[in-house]
Formats: structure tokens, C-alpha cells, sequence
């Protein structure tokens, strides 16, 4: 049975507005020359415009500058919204970036390295006023606050492992938690209520156009091998079996949450049949332009060619960048893409 999971998008935005209800009651009297107080001019505009938020991460509260001078982006989660948005980076790894980000080709954007060697010795450098930390680079937060000790620092990672008690849920929540504090700190709140709104949409066709029976096989295509990536544990696909009540075409014991899929043999995807295959080209979004693309893969396996998703060409490719773009934007597209398939 398809499992319907409700958005709390109301529920959210109406605390954010109370949020942005005034920090503290303005005082509505002035001193006067002799010293006493007098009653304020009614038309007079005695409200301070804040200057900070309030945001609550996996770690507690912290304290944000709004639109803050010097930023450090650090989570894939990130870029694709910010860049969006207009916002300028201090630093950025631009090595685990989508190579066709602005940011990467910006000269005036630091290079920080990749998660697995990075210079944070950079993020001082730049005396930033937010550093945005998350996933990949998690690791490192108290290295970085250590590094940065009067800039805020904020982790709004949100897990969507095997381990977590409801990586659907965690995903939906995740991003709209995450969507609406960004547009908090850099004064987008329209910007972000309307991603937000996309995405709940595009979640709510994918559920509507799945009819409930149809099998589905996910994997991740890397290094030229076909590698399974398991319900709610696999990367990208995964939390998807949850939202959308997906009935998986195979069981492997032990599935990980591994970045490249679990190994399995094309045979074994062959004899399970799926009526639906889901793939993401890992390559696509970290390789050279000589890296086998996914599409070829899949197709240059005879034992693949006559299971009914190909044969009925019900096949749906991540969007290129995914691997390392995993932004809300990025799932509004999937979702859609295959949204539109399912409907077909």
C-alpha cells in the first residue's frame, strides 16, 4: 500500500512567521531635553529592522547575522539554492562541486579542497561571518569552530541513513527546515517558501502517479559497474521507497548506505525483473568527460535488455549533477522527471 507522508509546510510557516514577529517590544517613549520622558510621536518609526536570526541546528540554537558579509558554504546541499539566490562565497570546496557551478569558475571564491584533504586553514583566512557546514564536511565542525571562533557556525545536516528512524520523513522535513532557515539568514523568505512549495508539488505527483504495484530496481551506475542502491539505505534513491510506498523488485541482505551502491550482479537485477528501473550516474557528476556514461552501461548489458523496464522503456536517469548536487532543487527535478514518467 502507498504510504502517504504529510508535509508540514503550514505548521513550519506559520511558526516562521511568529519568528519574524519583532524580536522585542519597541519602546514607544524618548527622552526629553530635561530629562524626562515623553510620550512618542505616533507616526514616528521607533522599530529596529533586525539584525540577526535565530536558528535552531542539530547542535541547539545559533545566533546568524541576516544577510551576512563573508559566507563559507561547505554542504552540496547549498550551492545550487545560494548561487539561485545571488549570494556571494568567501570559500567554497570546489572540488566536490558541480563543475558548471558559478562558483566554481569564480576566481574571487577560495578553493577549501575536498572533504578528503581540505585547507581549512582557508576558512580563517576569509574571517567569515557564516560558515555552513554539513554532510560531506561534517566531520570537521569543531575543527572549524575552533578555526572561526566568532563566526556562527551551522550544521542543518539531516540523516537520511538506514539508521535513522524514518529517512522519508527525514528527507521532506530536512529540506524544508533547511530551505527556510537559509531564506531567514539571507532575506529570501519568499524564495524559500516557494522552493518549498515546489518541492511538496512534486512530491505529491510522484505519489499520485505511482499505482501502488509496480516493482522498482535502483542503482548507481560508477567506474562502469551496476551497483544496487537499497531501499531506504541507498544513496539518493533509498528514502525515496518510504515517501513513495515503492515496492522494491529485490532483497539483499546487508544493504549499506554505501556512496557507490552494493555490489550485485546484472543477473540477479535481470531475474527480479522490475517493472521500473531508477538509475544514478555517479561519474556523470564527479569524472572526466571519458567516463563511460551510465546510459551505455545499462545498455551494453545483454542480460539487462530484456527485463520489462527496458524492454518498455521505463527507465529514469538521476539528473547528471545529482552525486554532487544533492540540493532541493536537484530532488524538485527528479521528482518531476519522474513524475512524468510514471504518468506515461
Amino acid at each position: 500500500m502507498k504510504k502517504s507522508i504529510a508535509l508540514k509546510l503550514t505548521s513550519l510557516m506559520l511558526v516562521f512567521a511568529l519568528m519574524l514577529t519583532g524580536c522585542g517590544s519597541p519602546s514607544n517613549q524618548s527622552s526629553a531635553p530635561d530629562g524626562n520622558e515623553v510620550e512618542a510621536s505616533q507616526d514616528e518609526d521607533t522599530s529596529a529592522e533586525a539584525t540577526t536570526v535565530e536558528i535552531t541546528d542539530i547542535y541547539g540554537t545559533v545566533t546568524v547575522p541576516i544577510n551576512p558579509t563573508s559566507v563559507v558554504a561547505l554542504d552540496n546541499r547549498t550551492f545550487e539554492t545560494l548561487s539561485d539566490w545571488g549570494i556571494a562565497l568567501a570559500a567554497a570546496p570546489k572540488g566536490v562541486m558541480p563543475a558548471d557551478s558559478p562558483y566554481v569558475a569564480d576566481d574571487s571564491v577560495l578553493d577549501i579542497g575536498t572533504h578528503n584533504d581540505p585547507n581549512l586553514e582557508i576558512i580563517a583566512a576569509v574571517d567569515p561571518d557564516l560558515v555552513i557546514v554539513g554532510q560531506r564536511f561534517a566531520r570537521y565542525y569543531d575543527d572549524i569552530k575552533a578555526l572561526v571562533p566568532n563566526a556562527a557556525v551551522i550544521n542543518l545536516n539531516f540523516d537520511v541513513s538506514v539508521e535513522a528512524e524514518s529517512p522519508g520523513d527525514n528527507l521532506i522535513n530536512g529540506f524544508t527546515d533547511y530551505t527556510l532557515a537559509l531564506g531567514q539568514i539571507f532575506d529570501k523568505n519568499e524564495e524559500a517558501a516557494q522552493l518549498v512549495s515546489d518541492f511538496e508539488s512534486a512530491i505529491e505527483s510522484v505519489d499520485a502517479a505511482y499505482n501502488g504495484t509496480d516493482t522498482i530496481m535502483t542503482v548507481v551506475v560508477s567506474g562502469g559497474n551496476i551497483r544496487f542502491s537499497a531501499p531506504l539505505s541507498g544513496r539518493v534513491w533509498g528514502p525515496l521507497y518510504e515517501i513513495f510506498g515503492w515496492t522494491s523488485s529485490l532483497e539483499v541482505e546487508g544493504a549499506s548506505a554505501d556512496h557507490q551502491g552494493d555490489d550485485i550482479s546484472v543477473e540477479a537485477i535481470a531475474q527480479s525483473n522490475p517493472d521500473w528501473l531508477f538509475v544514478l550516474d555517479r561519474d556523470a557528476a564527479t569524472s572526466s568527460a571519458d567516463a563511460v556514461p551510465a546510459q551505455d552501461v545499462i545498455a551494453g548489458s545483454p542480460a539487462l535488455q530484456n527485463i520489462s523496464a527496458i524492454a518498455n522503456g521505463q527507465t529514469v536517469y538521476a539528473p547528471n549533477d545529482t552525486y554532487t548536487n544533492e540540493s532541493i532543487q536537484t530532488f524538485i527535478e527528479l521528482f518531476n522527471d519522474l513524475a512524468n514518467a510514471l504518468n506515461k
